[in-house]
């Protein structure tokens, strides 16, 4: 009998020690060994966001030749994330190593339950996490529900963005908009919001603007909303898939009109797509609803390669990584934790903000409240409402 108390006596001090670790808020991390050659990681980029970090996955690499040997980088449209990564989970295979997500892909992933727990698992790795993130930034963090970490803010929109030169009376309400886009059929333009920053800003924003009975619930508090985007299809044309389209068709002058973000405002207009005089206006009275980028991991991914995963997330929140997610604009401002100043961004960074950025920004970030996007049922309860009820013949 005494092989059996023996296992017992063993599972018993098995649990307690990891028990007393998980209080000590150590978790399982310490249980984690970095790789003993170096090992390559995939990345998927389903957010936009290599722009603003992939110089830091490069820094990362080049101070750590002894973990990765190199980074590989695949860009895919968010809503095809979650089948790529159930089929491959449900295979059995671990191909992709980390994902840069939106809150589209972030919400549809924790639906789904794809994502590795991070926290309090791997807390270890964040100290300090809360005094670290901008206080909207860790609202934003909490969406994740511990599944993520945010490694970029944006205080997105919605924004009005407009052709000065077509549009002399940019309207500054929903019903000046959608007064002016039957006045004007074809000229407005947004992408389909589960692929689109502006897209779902402009979407979440507008409970608040047209005082829905709850912005947070969008099958049972939006009656107005979804009234007003019926009727504000009638003069839209077709909804593109992602937000570069949109840009493409505003900036060639096929359309006049489109609802923006900060980033969007900024980057187009430096990188010569759309026209430097361009124009952006709030919504009167608006509710900003802020936007961020997180790093998930897929479940089935190697310990080995997974704690360097979790090294490279820290090192993306050090104010130095952070800096340059000011990039030209495309995030802005970008940064998502404290005491991470525009001078502190490479000098091209800084060039770009100061000549295409807006001066009334930080007025109008002030003036106006700010909210965190839909809860994750929500949000995808969201799309999949717009796309059956206002994009489903006329997305493409």
């Amino acid at each position: 009998m005494r092989p059996v108390s023996l296992s017992r006596h063993r599972r018993a001090l098995i649990a307690a020690v990891l028990g007393t670790a998980s209080c000590a808020g150590i978790g399982l991390v310490q249980a984690q060994e970095m790789p003993k050659s170096p090992v390559v990681i995939n990345v998927i980029d389903a957010a936009g966001n290599l722009a603003l970090t992939q110089g830091a996955f490069e820094a990362y690499q080049a101070q750590n030749p002894k973990l990765v040997s190199k980074f590989t980088f695949t860009k895919a449209p968010a809503p095809e994330i979650p089948a790529k990564i159930k089929a491959m989970q449900n295979a059995g295979r671990s191909d992709i190593d980390m994902i840069i997500v939106g809150t589209d892909a972030l919400a549809a992933g924790l639906e789904m339950n794809l994502w590795v727990k991070l926290f309090p698992d791997y807390a270890a790795k964040f100290p300090k996490l809360q005094e670290n993130y901008l206080p909207n930034a860790y609202k934003m963090q909490a969406l994740a529900k511990d599944h993520g970490l945010a490694i970029v803010f944006m205080p997105a929109g919605p924004l009005v963005e407009f052709n000065p030169d077509k549009v002399k009376t940019p309207p500054t309400t929903p019903q000046e908009l959608l007064a002016w886009c039957k006045a004007n059929p074809n000229k407005l333009i947004y992408a389909r919001p589960a692929n689109s920053g502006p897209g779902r800003t402009f979407l979440m924003g507008l409970p608040y603007l047209l005082g829905d009975k709850n912005p947070a619930d969008p099958i049972n508090g939006w009656d107005k909303t979804w009234a007003y985007l019926k009727d504000l299809d009638t003069c839209i044309e077709y909804y593109p898939t992602g937000t570069a389209a949109v840009m493409k068709e505003l900036g060639e002058g096929s359309r006049d009109m489109t609802l923006t973000v900060t980033g969007w405002d900024i980057n187009p207009r430096a990188l010569g797509i759309v026209p430097k005089n361009f124009q952006v206006l709030p919504f009167k009275g608006m509710t900003w609803v802020n936007d961020a980028h997180y790093v998930v991991i897929p479940k089935g991914v190697p310990p080995e390669k997974q704690a360097v995963v979790l090294d490279l997330m820290a090192f993306l929140l050090k104010p130095q990584q952070q800096a340059m997610t000011y990039d030209k604009g495309y995030f802005y401002p970008g940064p998502a934790v404290k005491d991470v100043p525009l001078s502190l961004a490479p000098k091209d960074s800084q060039d770009v903000i100061k000549e295409f950025g807006r001066p009334d920004y930080d007025k109008w970030l002030a003036q106006f409240p700010h909210a965190v996007p839909l809860e994750t049922k929500a949000m995808v309860d969201a799309f999949r409402r717009w796309d059956q009820d206002i994009g489903t013949r006329k997305t493409k």
